[in-house]
């Protein structure tokens, strides 16, 4: 292969560069996933444990090296462990890219408009409600939680099980294409407690923590003041007008249309 430069007695190849750029594409991209959280203080430990280890090998420091090799010989079990809430949220990244997408079948748009009647009509009357909609993968876990339907998806459905004195409006109801398949879910709370000054009221804040750890869109209805709000990839939009929201899911159960490589990085481009 051929040889750009040598550093000591380590000799570096054009192949050996593209090799560490993408290492470290790679590394920036984790710890910009981490930044902010108590995992990327793990991280960094991580990177400079694996650091000396790279060193005391190439400098043949063997006592150094045999400990640091009892450590690194577990960490990935133990990455796996503390980092399961962060990979989890990578790999669902990963699947919403629009390149990924395009082997995603498209379906009907109708769900769409009856999850949007039913959310204004709820929002009119204050009647709270959670409604999450399955995009690509399944969260079968969360829909063990409560109580399995598999019923078709209607606006009368909807408002009954919403309704305030219904054994099934606390919690949320899970649809996936147009079958709503569990209601009164229990679903993990978002760590964000305030959005733009507000404080988050549990609904929301499940409503947003659902949508950080798993391919969906939640549609909030508030029980205090109507007001429907809708949690994608982690990102709250708030005050949606009955036209935004069905526009919104509208988008939602449909796979994009891209052609060949350019469309597929301007699309991509534009999801940014």
């Amino acid at each position: 292969m051929f040889e750009l430069f040598k550093v000591g007695f380590l000799t570096v190849t054009f192949t050996d560069l593209i090799d560490i750029c993408i290492v470290t594409f790679i590394i920036y991209k984790l710890y910009s996933l981490l930044k902010g959280t108590i995992a990327a203080q793990i991280f960094i430990g991580l990177m400079i444990i694996l650091l000396i280890s790279f060193i005391s090998q190439a400098v043949n420091f063997r006592a150094l090296s045999w400990l640091l090799k009892l450590i690194t010989d577990i960490w990935v079990i133990a990455f796996l462990i503390l980092f399961q809430p962060e990979i989890r949220r990578l790999l669902v990244i990963v699947a919403r890219n629009p390149f990924f997408k395009m082997f995603v079948k498209s379906e009907s748009s109708e769900p769409a408009f009856l999850i949007t009647e039913a959310a204004f009509e709820l929002s009119q009357h204050q009647h709270g409600a959670l409604i999450i909609l399955i995009k690509s993968t399944g969260i079968r876990g969360y829909t063990e939680t409560g109580e399995l339907l598999n019923a078709k998806l209607s606006v009368g459905l909807l408002k009954s099980i919403f309704f305030p004195r219904s054994p099934l409006h606390d919690g949320a109801v899970i649809i996936k294409n147009d079958i709503i398949e569990a209601a009164r879910c229990t679903l993990p709370l978002s760590l964000t407690t305030t959005v733009n000054g507000e404080t988050l009221g549990m609904r929301h804040r499940a409503g947003l923590g659902i949508s950080e750890q798993a391919d969906v869109i939640s549609v909030i209805v508030s029980e205090e003041t109507g007001s429907i709000s809708v949690a994608e990839g982690g990102q709250l939009t708030r005050g949606l007008s009955k036209d935004a929201l069905r526009k919104k899911l509208t988008g939602a159960f449909k796979s994009p249309s891209v052609k060949g490589w350019k469309g597929i990085f301007e699309h991509y481009v534009k999801s940014k």
